[in-house]
């Protein structure tokens, strides 16, 4: 997957309005990168902002965590992938029925542009869960009931989001490796909470390096504060890209 039309780094737009993410994206290259837009700026800039992004050449990864009934969940998903977004997230905390009417929504190479001009191959949207958020430790897990570590937690929900036909599951690095190798090589492991080794950990405590989530089998790395409040996002891009070749 390191090649420049699969970038392994999807960029963060953790902002609240459309105005600072374009301005963002106008200094990087999305050859090097992709984009993920989550709850906040999706809120505030919509579907509209979506677009503007894939027409300046970024692939969007949708972060909205879609966790309802099935029905509401499907419907969900089919919009995401009617804006050809490269992959969208549901909660594997929804259970079974909601993982596969998901699945059912957008079935696996199906996708196709809202125009319906874009060939199904070339606007297919991955469909992957997220397992546990890395901002929990084994304290909040017992506060919703969950029993066990978070890599135990996170183990079995990614079996189940296998089990449902999904692409693959958001964890966080340090359980890479435990899922790369009871998942298979073709299961996709998107990894946030990724910090340089001098860099806070903020509200993440399940954190990694870069180089460390490569080798622990991650495909995919979500980076937001250490390229988008760096002074030359453009070459803090390309320096963990250069750090991700030498994994």
């Amino acid at each position: 997957m390191t090649n420049l039309h699969d970038p392994r780094i999807i960029i963060a737009l953790d902002f609240p309005a459309a105005e600072p993410a374009l301005a963002l994206v106008a200094k990087l290259d999305p050859a090097l990168c992709r984009v993920k837009v989550g709850k906040e700026l999706f809120t505030a800039a919509g579907p509209q902002l979506v677009e503007r992004l894939m027409g300046k050449g970024f692939e969007v990864f949708l972060d909205l965590k879609f966790h309802d009934i099935p029905n509401t969940v499907a419907s969900a998903c089919k919009a995401a992938a009617g804006l050809g977004v490269w992959m969208v997230n549901i909660h594997a905390l929804g259970g079974r029925k909601m993982l596969s009417a998901a699945r059912e929504a957008i079935p696996q190479g199906s996708g196709v542009s809202r125009d319906g001009r874009v060939p199904a191959q070339l606007a297919k949207t991955r469909l992957i869960a997220v397992t546990l958020l890395t901002s929990m430790g084994r304290d909040e897990m017992g506060d919703i009931g969950l029993n066990g570590t978070p890599e135990d937690a996170v183990l079995r929900l990614a079996a189940l989001a296998h089990d449902c036909g999904l692409d693959g599951v958001v964890c966080s690095a340090l359980e890479a490796v435990r899922l790369r190798q009871a998942m298979g090589k073709d299961f996709c492991l998107v990894t946030p909470g990724i910090r340089l080794a001098d860099a806070a950990t903020d509200d993440q405590q399940r954190v990694a390096t870069p180089r460390q989530a490569i080798e622990n089998g991650a495909d995919y790395l979500v980076i937001g504060r250490p390229i988008t409040q760096a002074a030359d996002p453009l070459v803090a891009l390309q320096r963990l890209n250069d750090e991700i070749k030498q994994s």
